[in-house]
């Protein structure tokens, strides 16, 4: 069974408290453990406004999740995200190599830096 890289962001509703959001996205990453999948990282962008109003909100809680898995993690992470009423949208996009080094990078501080880039161009 092939292993492919995907990036999934997620908004939840802003009337979730911290101990909701908290278990919701333990919860998304326990599906995605569970069907053969790893969590590369988890980063919580914090309250954030929406482009357009969802739900009656303008406002929602932003999280990012890069994960590894075979195509079911795909599947039974959309399914779960049908199915939890916090969730006022996602998206979930399949990495390319490219990507994946980029997202490497970037969590190690080194995108965005002029003195990184310059070194890592020499």
């Amino acid at each position: 069974m092939t292993s492919k890289h995907y990036e999934t962001v997620f908004i939840l509703s802003p009337l979730c408290q911290e101990s909701i959001r908290d278990e919701v996205v333990t919860r998304f990453e326990g599906i995605i453990k569970s069907n053969q999948g790893t969590v590369v990282s988890t980063d919580n962008w914090g309250l954030k406004e929406l482009a357009f109003t969802v739900r009656k909100q303008n406002t929602g809680y932003y999280f990012s999740m890069e994960f590894s898995g075979p195509g079911i993690v795909v599947s039974a992470l959309e399914t779960a995200y049908k199915r939890e009423e916090n969730i006022l949208r996602y998206l979930i996009v399949a990495l390319d190599k490219h990507a994946v080094d980029y997202n490497e990078r970037r969590r190690k501080g080194l995108v965005g830096n002029k003195k990184t880039l310059v070194e890592e161009n020499v």
